[in-house]
């Protein structure tokens, strides 16, 4: 789908510190607030799509659970009962505006599969197209650790590509990114934005986070590094902050914005699929000539780059691509399994050659660059 200046989308992650309570009850206010915030954006042309977090911390307060559980059934309970107070709270919030909401529960399984991706983003453009604002959740009813995203910042990121929109916003506990945590820092400076992620940025970011959701700084910034190699800008700001949403739709961002430019010509649908809509089943560590080649020349990934592999993974599953330090700098979808891969790795093409378990490798990519996306 190509972006065009007449439609204008906007996705929009609130966090679970951000919409409830210290007793894990819905903040009616603040839900009413941003409401009107959206309404407002809709007024000003704006197509929006609303990723909401609660459903489990709204289902707890409910059944008088003060602490968070760690069995899966008990939270999967408590989605249940939270979900449909969420969604109602919602609905009542948007209804004084005249809009109407739907609500979209997904899990890994509804996205892993291609043909599942393209279906959910068809249904994404018939509601926006029909003036429905969709509220957005990962369906932990019957999410399991396989399954399951783990945190709405990543799938925020994925529905903000299913929709290809314009811009993401996070709205969280948080100003933004700092430069170190402001928590424990006196001296902590709020960075307004960041153009690029290195390995400096990702660690500023690894120790912040909030005690009433699952993600934390960490999750949004690896989430804004598929969002910058994907050309939509993202931004994080103080969810309570008055009008900080639409402040950031026009401009006027509060916060932290991650900025990129256009989307590069390379960054298909498919490979937007690739970096959100499965998890990694494990990691190829690369040689510094291999790193070379696919930060710079867009080259598939050849098992004579390959310098360790890390995780047990199959045919067709998706890895994490690694630098030497350990950053992770692509992701790509395998030819490969891991026991294979391991077997190559060190070896030189002509080693490869004669090797008549191995000759395979000695030309054919263990990813190629067409099932492979660069994060810088």
């Amino acid at each position: 789908m190509d972006r065009t200046p007449e439609r204008r989308r906007l996705v929009v992650k609130v966090g679970s510190s951000t919409l409830t309570t210290s007793d894990s009850s819905i903040d009616h206010a603040y839900m009413d607030d941003l409401a009107s915030q959206l309404a407002e954006l809709r007024n000003e042309g704006w197509q929006v799509v609303l990723v909401s977090s609660g459903a489990i911390a709204c289902g707890l307060g409910r059944l008088g659970i003060s602490v968070r559980p760690s069995d899966m059934p008990t939270l999967q309970a408590a989605a249940s009962v939270g979900q449909s107070e969420l969604v109602g709270a919602y609905a009542e919030s948007f209804q004084r505006h005249g809009v109407v909401t739907s609500l979209v529960l997904l899990t890994r399984r509804d996205t892993a599969d291609r043909e599942s991706y393209l279906h959910a983003r068809d249904t994404f453009d018939r509601l926006l197209d029909m003036g429905v604002v969709p509220v957005v959740n990962e369906n932990d009813t019957v999410s399991v650790e396989q399954i399951r995203f783990g945190d709405n910042d990543s799938l925020a990121a994925l529905v903000a590509c299913l929709t290809d929109a314009t811009l993401l916003v996070v709205a969280s506990d948080i100003d933004g990114l700092y430069d170190a945590n402001p928590a424990k820092s006196a001296h902590a400076n709020l960075i307004p934005e960041v153009a690029s992620i290195d390995p400096g940025v990702i660690a500023v970011a690894g120790g912040t986070g909030s005690v009433a959701g699952s993600g934390g700084m960490l999750t949004k910034v690896r989430a804004a590094r598929v969002m910058m190699a994907a050309g939509i800008p993202m931004a994080i700001v103080n969810g309570k902050r008055p009008g900080a949403i639409v402040d950031t739709a026009n401009g006027r961002c509060p916060g932290t914005v991650f900025a990129c430019s256009e989307r590069p010509h390379s960054i298909t649908p498919k490979k937007l699929w690739l970096a959100l809509g499965d998890s990694s089943r494990g990691s190829q560590v690369v040689d510094d000539g291999a790193k070379s080649a696919l930060l710079r020349r867009g080259s598939s990934l050849l098992a004579v780059g390959v310098s360790d592999v890390k995780g047990a993974f199959d045919e067709g599953d998706i890895v994490d691509i690694e630098d030497g330090d350990g950053f992770v700098i692509a992701r790509g979808k395998v030819s490969s399994g891991s026991d294979e891969i391991s077997l190559a790795k060190g070896r030189t093409s002509e080693e490869l050659a004669s090797n008549r378990l191995l000759s395979y490798l000695a030309e054919k990519p263990v990813v190629h660059r067409d099932d492979l996306i660069v994060f810088e």
